[in-house]
């Protein structure tokens, strides 16, 4: 069964790029295959230039299923330091670094807790701190917050523009929420059904200063993610089209 067709974009070091798409059109899938989790099997993903074949050095993940993600039996420190045991460094380095991420999403204090005594927030968080730890050039983002509510999906959010301002790192975020894609992304990729093309790649010409109450009812918000929505619906409609064509009954002769 064909996933991805021929889907070709790029995104540009220091950008934050969001993917969207119609449920089922392979945007996890994409994403793997960009960290080298998966291998296509035609094409190549290049990251400066250097084909992908396996997880590359300066990228780091984060998973929708924050909870799958962390070792329950590991403290949150622990967690945050597990991937930088393969760098080879020094030991005070790595609690260094650790600190650092932990202040960075806000949990200087949960060092000692267990995952489990966090809340879905709290160990998304841990997550992001464990990518941030790891120093990487490249952050793929799988829906990282759909498993959380409203308001804390909203605090997440800011976080991520905080960190990607001050970090400088690029960052490819796939959403299956339009207005989340809007209000983070510099870039919108909007992609087909399946079998994936990009449908669509828009420029979201926000103020780079953004926040939750003046942002999302700003004229030009709401102009861009009805944008994006109809390109969606469209790609569904033009996917309902298709499958309506090939189980259609051969024409009768006469």
């Amino acid at each position: 069964m064909e996933a991805v067709r021929d889907l070709t974009f790029t995104v540009e070091a220091g950008e934050l790029v969001c993917l969207v798409g119609p449920s089922g059109c392979g945007k996890t899938t994409l994403l793997k295959c960009m960290g080298g989790l998966l291998t296509p099997t035609s094409g190549d993903v290049l990251l400066e230039e250097r084909r992908v074949t396996g997880p590359p050095p300066g990228m780091a993940f984060v998973f929708q299923e924050y909870g799958r993600s962390l070792f329950p039996w590991m403290r949150v420190a622990e967690n945050v330091e597990l991937p930088l045991k393969q760098k080879d460094l020094p030991r005070q380095r790595r609690r260094e670094l650790v600190r650092d991420a932990l202040e960075a999403v806000g949990l200087a204090d949960a060092a000692g807790a267990y995952p489990w005594q966090l809340s879905g927030g709290m160990q998304q968080r841990v997550a992001i701190a464990r990518a941030l730890a790891y120093e990487p050039q490249v952050l793929l983002m799988d829906e990282p917050f759909a498993a959380v509510d409203a308001q804390t999906r909203a605090d997440l959010e800011d976080l991520v523009r905080r960190l990607w301002q001050e970090r400088s790192m690029t960052i490819l975020f796939v959403t299956h929420d339009i207005d989340e894609a809007v209000y983070l992304g510099e870039r919108v990729i909007v992609l087909s059904a399946s079998p994936t093309v990009v449908q669509e790649q828009l420029k979201v010409d926000l103020p780079a200063e953004r926040d939750q109450l003046h942002t999302r009812v700003a004229p030009r918000f709401a102009e861009l993610r009805t944008h994006v929505y109809q390109q969606i619906q469209a790609a569904k409609r033009g996917s309902l089209r298709d499958g309506l064509t090939k189980s259609d009954p051969p024409p009768a002769t006469r």
